[in-house]
């Protein structure tokens, strides 16, 4: 695939201000695509994506909402549409961790992460599918985990969402393929993320202990593989649950 492989594709990524969503919305932009970062109250680190992209040469435009809010998505993507005309690729990696063991897990700690992780990626799909069918062409992304897959103790409620987005995914990809749409899920391990950074020198061993290629993923890692399912090359995958883990789950 060369430089520009998404030039003149307009991408709306969410949770885009760190970690994982960061290195798409810069991967995106360095093929070529207009890329629109979605965070919620990271501004400074938003603003930091956007010169970053800047810097390559690329178009970013900042977007700040709450994708576990109906109305601020239903805005936010009128506006996109309004100026844009079109939404090509989205890329739904927002989501919140509200750890705890269920037996003491409160209704808002499921009732959030469910929302953000789950129904944000249902809300900016649902407003970004009519666009999408109507140029005949779309790529939807939706960044799940291998705990969807795997289940985590003391994650019951972000297992929950993650594992519910793989059937999202399979389902949106059986609605939409006669419409020339993909949907897939990339799946992925442990990432040297702010979440990783956060674990202590005891916690790092036994989770790479676990993990046959004996080391942490990195983010560029997985939006490599966000941009190779955006572009024309991947124009015959869909309903995938791709995963980037490592080894750690087979």
């Amino acid at each position: 695939m060369g430089e520009d492989e998404l030039e003149g594709k307009v991408a709306l990524v969410t949770g885009a201000s760190r970690g994982i969503g960061r290195a798409v919305a810069i991967e995106l932009a360095r093929a070529g695509a207009k890329v629109y970062v979605n965070y919620l109250s990271s501004a400074r680190a938003a603003s930091e994506v956007l010169d970053e992209i800047k810097k390559l040469g690329g178009e970013a435009v900042e977007s700040a909402f709450d994708v576990g809010d109906s109305a601020a998505v239903k805005s936010a993507m009128g506006d996109l549409l309004k100026s844009e005309g079109c939404i090509d690729i989205v890329v739904n990696n927002a989501g919140v961790t509200k750890d705890g063991l269920l037996m003491r897990m409160k209704d808002e700690d499921f009732n959030r992460v469910v929302a953000v992780n789950l129904g944000g990626a249902f809300l900016v799909t649902r407003a970004a599918l009519r666009p999408m069918v109507k140029a005949r062409w779309g790529r939807i992304i939706n960044i799940t985990s291998v705990v969807g897959q795997s289940g985590r103790e003391g994650q019951a409620n972000y297992a929950a969402s993650k594992a519910a987005l793989i059937g999202f995914t399979k389902s949106v990809a059986r609605e939409v393929a006669g419409r020339n749409i993909t949907c897939n899920a990339i799946a992925p391990g442990f990432i040297e993320t702010d979440l990783t950074a956060r674990m202590d020198d005891k916690q790092r061993e036994a989770v790479l202990d676990m993990i046959p290629l004996g080391r942490f993923g990195l983010p560029e890692e997985v939006a490599r593989l966000a941009r190779f399912l955006a572009g024309e090359n991947a124009g015959y995958i869909t309903g995938a649950v791709i995963p980037i883990n490592g080894g750690l789950y087979m």
